[in-house]
């Protein structure tokens, strides 16, 4: 179960949006460009002040608007004939530069450290690699979970808030990343054998 399979019921609600920003003349690669710009520069914000815990409540914000985006540069593409091949590209790469942008500022913030932080976004970059290697043994763009995009901005969102409510966070919510790591290998391993059709 992961949230990703939520995104019908999201996509319903954000059509009307859509209808709107098409009949704009705004397109699916100007949208996915605009939140990969606005994380990264989130990120970098959030590295330079990681002390000021109060500008942390940014990140749930964002990490729901961008979700947003995601399903709407998505629903541009798909349903008003503007899938392309840049597109795709785009799509793909723009999203773990934003994951990682949006997860390094907790590498400076107590107790996480540069090693867990660090393997959390290799693992979430190894993840949606595997989830694109399925469209080429002809099973699809892989969304499995448990720790897709949608669960790692909850968990993410979720971490920030209490950092931000508190001004610190208590030593043993590292192991929350640790079982985040455990579940994105899982994850890992799911997409490959989801993947291979097995």
């Amino acid at each position: 179960m992961s949230i990703y399979e939520l995104k019908p019921r999201f996509q319903n609600l954000l059509r009307p949006i859509v209808r709107r920003l098409y009949s704009s003349g705004v397109t699916a690669n100007e949208v996915t460009l605009a939140a990969c710009a606005i994380s990264v520069l989130l990120g970098g914000v959030l590295i330079k002040f990681a002390e000021v815990s109060t500008l942390f409540f940014l990140l749930p914000v964002w990490m729901f608007l961008r979700m947003a985006l995601n399903a709407i540069d998505g629903m541009l593409a798909r349903e008003f004939n503007q899938k392309s091949p840049l597109g795709g590209y785009l799509n793909e790469s723009t999203d773990v530069i934003s994951d990682a942008a949006l997860y390094l500022p907790f590498a400076f913030v107590a107790p996480f450290g540069q090693s867990v932080i660090s393997l959390v976004i290799f693992l979430a970059f190894m993840s949606e690699f595997l989830g694109v290697l399925g469209q080429i043994h002809g099973r699809g763009r892989r969304y499995d979970g448990p720790m897709g995009k949608s669960d790692r901005a909850f968990l993410f969102g979720l971490i920030a808030t209490v950092y931000a409510l508190l001004g610190w966070l208590p030593g043993w919510s590292v192991w929350v990343l640790y079982v985040a790591v455990f579940l994105l290998a899982i994850t890992c391993v799911n997409r490959v054998r989801m993947g291979l059709g097995e």
